[in-house]
């Protein structure tokens, strides 16, 4: 399962670091169906501080340039996403138009097999 890494920073204002922690607890069933439709299986953000660290797990296939801008489309995700903005600031490295920034792998740890 292809697993990516995105990490984003908040506004450094923890009323509003808050409210997003907040928000997320609960996420829009239809945020969530949108998300599952595009092939996103598993989905964790952590937090330190201001910075946000985001792994998604997907299906073989999952293009995210291509699966986000579907997302984009889907009853509820764009006025989820607008309503999250307030709270987010782009990460350097972002490409343009976007809020999360891919991470690139360092080190995996995989199973040992037969060892």
């Amino acid at each position: 399962m292809p697993v990516y890494a995105q990490c984003l920073d908040l506004v450094d204002d923890p009323d509003l670091i808050r409210e997003y922690v907040d928000a997320h607890r609960n996420v829009p069933k239809a945020v969530e169906q949108a998300l599952r439709a595009i092939g996103i299986e598993r989905m964790r953000i952590h937090r330190l501080g201001s910075r946000l660290y985001m792994t998604i797990e997907t299906r073989e296939g999952f293009d995210p340039a291509r699966d986000y801008q579907r997302y984009a489309q889907m009853p509820g995700a764009a006025a989820w996403d607008a309503r999250m903005r307030k709270y987010q600031k782009p990460s350097p490295g972002a490409r343009p138009g976007e809020w999360w920034a891919a991470m690139e792998p360092v080190y995996v740890l995989t199973a040992d097999v037969g060892g």
